[in-house]
């Protein structure tokens, strides 16, 4: 009498599962979340100016728009499809596999140039990861799926709710990894000002360890001969003193020269300072900007200005050490950078 199937064990049945995932939800929702969010990047910037932010997650500005667009348009449809349902036949497979090398091939080249540029010192960061070589390890699992799993797919449709909670968690960890990859990066130029947005200021007019961390650096680039001058923008404070009046009598005791601070007291947020600022750096006739604030913060800058067609370089503040506060902080980052990236489009729509 041959011997039955062995009963799984609870333990192998995890690990089935995990298994599960790492071969097939994970790449599938991968594809969703780079497949769906390039698209929306094309097809919102058919509706209003400067939406697409595809440069978050490839670099394709050495080709032509029309081309970059096209390549982009292409490659993101079959990932759609490969993420929603991956394709039987080989062709299919095959298919989904070169737009995934190409996306993969790119993503090193950007990670290359990285690379160098941090070995010329171009640039410097303390986190020295660019996010494309996680793009290209992504688009690397993409295709070695896509070309390992039509055999499986003849006889078993994989569900589909995995890969959009696996979907759903990028949206969540994306913007982490900008905060890291991008936030900590210092892309220091020489500039004709650099602008500091504002943070806390206490009832009694000192400013919070955060606000000192942004001034102080801002500061020392001002000394070293990076920027001519100092623009900070910010709110009210808690008490009678302004965040930028308290940041302005910190930079004088720093160094700086009164005529070469500009104040905006209307800065109450991020989308504020970009708009006041814009008039500002008209009249100076700036055409190099550096921005200065916490590493958490710059990505949505970023974008704030791109969208107002501003093109700047961003430096992170030099904390003094970890603000207790920080999780939360960044937290409410991923919120935000979302928040305006779909403003637009929301605000067209109405």
């Amino acid at each position: 009498m041959k011997p039955g199937p062995l009963p799984i064990s609870k333990f192998g049945s995890d690990e089935i599962r995990r298994h599960r995932f790492l071969i097939e939800s994970l790449p599938r929702g991968l594809a969703l979340f780079f497949g769906g969010f390039a698209l929306i990047n094309l097809l919102g910037d058919l509706r209003v100016a400067r939406f697409d932010v595809n440069l978050w997650w490839i670099d394709l500005r050495w080709l032509p728009a029309m081309v970059a667009n096209t390549i982009v348009a292409v490659a993101s449809t079959c990932l759609l499809a490969f993420g929603l349902r991956p394709p039987r036949s080989a062709a299919g497979a095959k298919i989904v596999v070169c737009c995934a090398a190409a996306l993969g091939f790119v993503a090193l080249i950007n990670s290359a140039t990285f690379f160098i540029l941090l070995a010329r010192r171009d640039v410097s960061s303390s986190v020295p990861l660019p996010l494309s070589l996680l793009v290209a390890a992504s688009m690397l699992l993409i295709g070695h799926r896509a070309w390992k799993g039509t055999k499986e797919l003849q006889t078993e449709r994989p569900k589909l709710w995995p890969a959009l909670v696996t979907c759903a968690a990028c949206f969540l960890v994306f913007p982490l990894i900008q905060m890291f990859c991008f936030g900590k990066t210092d892309y220091r130029r020489m500039a004709d000002i650099a602008i500091v947005p504002g943070c806390r200021v206490y009832a009694d007019g000192r400013p919070s360890d955060a606000l000192k961390d942004r001034v102080r650096t801002a500061c020392q680039l001002y000394r070293d001969g990076w920027t001519r001058k100092l623009l900070f923008s910010g709110g009210p404070g808690d008490g009678a003193i302004s965040e930028v009046e308290s940041m302005r009598k910190m930079a004088i005791q720093l160094g700086v020269k009164s005529e070469d601070i500009l104040l905006d007291d209307q800065g109450l947020n991020t989308q504020a300072t970009v708009r006041n600022s814009k008039p500002i750096l008209r009249n100076l006739n700036a055409s190099r900007i550096l921005v200065v604030s916490h590493f958490y913060h710059l990505p949505r800058i970023k974008l704030a200005y791109q969208r107002a067609g501003l093109d700047v370089y961003t430096v992170p503040a030099k904390e003094s050490y970890l603000l207790r506060q920080m999780p939360y902080n960044m937290a409410r980052e991923v919120a935000a950078l979302w928040v305006y990236y779909a403003r637009p489009l929301a605000s067209r729509a109405g």
